[in-house]
C-alpha cells in the first residue's frame, strides 16, 4: 500500500486572521498521510490546547481542489475508544464518489467539543471549540485546497455539540446535521445528562466545562434557547424511539458494539431521552418558523446501524448548503 507523507513546517493560514494573530498561535499542518484510497490521515497542532489533534480525512478521488468540507464528530468517546464513524460505519465508501472532503477529529472524549472554563484532573483543559471554529479552518482549507463552504455533523454528546457550534460561530456552517443528541442542555434534565456523559466518558467534572448549576455558560451553550442563532443555516435531526428495530439483532449490530441486550436496554433508554430533546427542539425551531428537515422513525436505539442510516438520509440536507 503506498504511503504519501507530507511534512508542512510553517503555519498554513489564509488571509484574515492570520496577519492579525501572533504566528506562534496560529494552528499547524504537522502531517498529511495518504493511507489507502480516498482515507488520509492528517495532525494539526493546536496553540489553543498546546497539544497535535489527530483527523481521519476522506477526500475526493485524487485529492482534487476546490472541495467543501464537512466535519463529522464521534460521540463520547471521542473516535478514541475505538467507536468511530470509519469503524463502525461505511462512511468511507459512502463518501467515495461525492465531491466532498469529509474531516473526522480522532479526539475528544467526553469533551462535548467546547472550551473549558477551567483545568480538570481528568480531562484537563479541552479548547475544541476555538481549536474548531477559529484555529482549525484556515488549516485545512489551506492542506486540501477547499473552497471554504462547511458543514458539520455529529451524533450522541456530538450531536449537541454540532448545534452548539452552530450557535457560537453562526457563519461558519451552512448546513448542521444532529443525530440522536440532547439540545436541551439547561434544563435540570438536560444538565444532568450532560454531566453523566462527561463524568461516565471521561471522569470529569462538568463545573470545569460551564460552571456550576445555574452559570450562565449553561444556557450559552443550550442550543434550544441560542436556536435563533441558527437560522439560514440547513438543519437535519433526528432520533429513533428507543424500541427495538432492525439493528436490534445480534447479526445485524455493527463491529464492536456492545451485548445485544445493553443495546436494546440501555441503548433504548438513552435514545428515548433524546427522542424527547429532538422533539422539543424540532418544535422551538417550527416556533421560531426556522426550517428543519426531521426525522423521527419509531424505532431505533442509540446505536451505530441507526447513525449510520441517518448520515445517509441527511446527506442531500448537508449538501444543499456546501452546494451554494
Amino acid at each position: 500500500m503506498a504511503t504519501i507523507l507530507l511534512t508542512v513546517v510553517m503555519s498554513q493560514f489564509g488571509p484574515g486572521r492570520a496577519d492579525a494573530r501572533d504566528p506562534d498561535q496560529r494552528a499547524t499542518l504537522t502531517g498529511l498521510t495518504q493511507v489507502d484510497g480516498t482515507l488520509w490521515q492528517m495532525i494539526v497542532r493546536s496553540p489553543a490546547m498546546g497539544i497535535d489533534i489527530p483527523f481521519q480525512v476522506i477526500r475526493p478521488a485524487g485529492a482534487p481542489m476546490g472541495a467543501p468540507t464537512l466535519y463529522l464528530l464521534n460521540g463520547a468517546g471521542g473516535g478514541e475508544d475505538g467507536a468511530n464513524w470509519l469503524a463502525q460505519t461505511d462512511a468511507q465508501q459512502f463518501f467515495a464518489g461525492k465531491f466532498v472532503n469529509v474531516v473526522v477529529p480522532a479526539r475528544g472524549l467526553g469533551s462535548y467539543y467546547t472550551d473549558w472554563i477551567a483545568a480538570d484532573p481528568q480531562v484537563g483543559q479541552p479548547m475544541w471549540a476555538t481549536f474548531l471554529t477559529d484555529e482549525l479552518p484556515d488549516v485545512v482549507d489551506d492542506a486540501l485546497g477547499t473552497n471554504g463552504r462547511n458543514a458539520i455533523a455529529g451524533l450522541s454528546m456530538s450531536a449537541t455539540s454540532v448545534l452548539d457550534l452552530a450557535t457560537i460561530a453562526p457563519s461558519l456552517y451552512r448546513s448542521v446535521a444532529s443525530y440522536s443528541g440532547c439540545a436541551r442542555t439547561s434544563t435540570p434534565e438536560g444538565e444532568a445528562a450532560v454531566r453523566g456523559i462527561v463524568y461516565t466518558a471521561a471522569g470529569g467534572n462538568a463545573d470545569n466545562m460551564w460552571g456550576p448549576t445555574g452559570s450562565r455558560q449553561w444556557r450559552a451553550h443550550d442550543p434550544y434557547v441560542n436556536a435563533e442563532k441558527l437560522r439560514g443555516t440547513h438543519l437535519y435531526l433526528s432520533s429513533g424511539s428507543g424500541a427495538p428495530g432492525r439493528y436490534d439483532t445480534p447479526s445485524a449490530q455493527a463491529p464492536g458494539a456492545p451485548p445485544i441486550a445493553n443495546q436494546i436496554l440501555v441503548g433504548g433508554a438513552l435514545e428515548a431521552a433524546t427522542r424527547a430533546c429532538t422533539e422539543a427542539m424540532a418544535n422551538r425551531l417550527r416556533q421560531l418558523s426556522i426550517p428543519a428537515q426531521v426525522h423521527l422513525p419509531s424505532t431505533g436505539t442509540h446505536s451505530w446501524g441507526y447513525w449510520q442510516d441517518e448520515l445517509h438520509r441527511s446527506w442531500p440536507t448537508l449538501a444543499a448548503g456546501l452546494d451554494g
